[in-house]
């Protein structure tokens, strides 16, 4: 393994290098325990050192006829959604309902057609959003920001804010959750995560209340949610581990409330992430990025206050 791998994880490793294997066939040999660093069994997290030995087992390759392609709107609306451009990263405000990579029946997402954009660039997603959430996200253009990023995250380097709508209220004006959480699998495939105080990995978020919205006798609060760590749907379970469910939540959320906001106009989850924060070795100040609420949500926010 080459001093350009240094640092990242295993499953992005085999997912650069090893080109048409399906998505879910890689992470099915990681969790075999087939795929081996330096001869021993790893989970996709792990992350490699330079001049570690890598054993792949033999893989199956999909060989589509016609491999998928974004549509030049789809091209075009990324390249509007950029908010932050240098020479070795971009933030881009990912559209709601957009996965940030392509699998499980996708044939692209972002970083795909963001590839196919911008042919013979080396870009790589630095950290991801769940598709329904909106909001920025930062993709690298170099394997050394894409080190120094991953890093940054890890010792807690970079403040990720959020917009959320929870339906109850927020117990305080501010409300720290520590609440370890531990990701499951269904029998059909879905991937869930619960709290779990015994077997849990530590997960950290702090709500703030900006707004509270009464409707119909149901009152709602807007929260910023401030991420201390960056665990798998974390806001979501932990503001269900409230009681206080996100807005629009299909996994987690109320379904009856979801189809009383739907006729309402929220078509999606209510999760939006607003702000970044963080300094490389190379800039002279903090860079700070802000993606603003969008239209649709605004417009939900509005028929709320407006609804007796």
């Amino acid at each position: 393994m080459d001093i350009e791998s240094d640092g990242q994880r295993i499953d992005n490793f085999l997912l650069r290098f090893i080109k048409g294997v399906p998505r879910s066939h890689l992470y099915r040999v990681l969790r075999r325990g087939e795929v081996r660093v330096n001869k021993g069994r790893v989970k996709a997290s792990h992350r490699l050192r330079a001049g570690d030995l890598v054993r792949i087992p033999p893989l199956r390759t999909a060989t589509p006829e016609h491999p998928g392609q974004a549509p030049r709107s789809q091209m075009e609306r990324i390249e509007r959604g950029v908010l932050f451009e240098d020479e070795r990263l971009l933030v881009i405000d990912k559209p709601s309902g957009l996965a940030v990579h392509g699998g499980s029946g996708l044939s692209y997402g972002l970083i795909e057609s963001l590839r196919q954009a911008r042919p013979g660039r080396e870009l790589e997603l630095v950290h991801r959003l769940d598709r329904e959430t909106s909001g920025c996200l930062v993709i690298s253009k170099r394997r050394s920001a894409l080190r120094e990023l991953h890093q940054l995250i890890r010792e807690n380097g970079m403040t990720k804010r959020y917009r959320a709508l929870f339906v109850g209220d927020l117990a305080r004006e501010k409300l720290v959750v520590d609440a370890p959480l531990k990701k499951n699998v269904l029998q059909g495939g879905e991937r869930v995560v619960r709290v779990d105080q015994a077997e849990g990995k530590p997960a950290r978020t702090i709500f703030r209340r900006l707004r509270r919205l009464t409707s119909k006798g149901r009152v709602f609060t807007l929260v910023e949610a401030e991420l201390v760590t960056g665990r798998t749907h974390q806001i979501r379970v932990h503001a269900a581990h409230l009681g206080t469910p996100l807005a629009g939540d299909p996994k987690y959320g109320d379904e009856a409330m979801n189809r009383e906001l739907k006729r309402l106009g929220l078509t999606r989850l209510f999760l939006h992430a607003a702000s970044l924060r963080f300094q490389t070795a190379g800039m002279s100040k903090p860079l700070s990025v802000e993606a603003p609420l969008p239209n649709e949500l605004e417009q939900f926010l509005a028929v709320l206050e407006n609804t007796e």
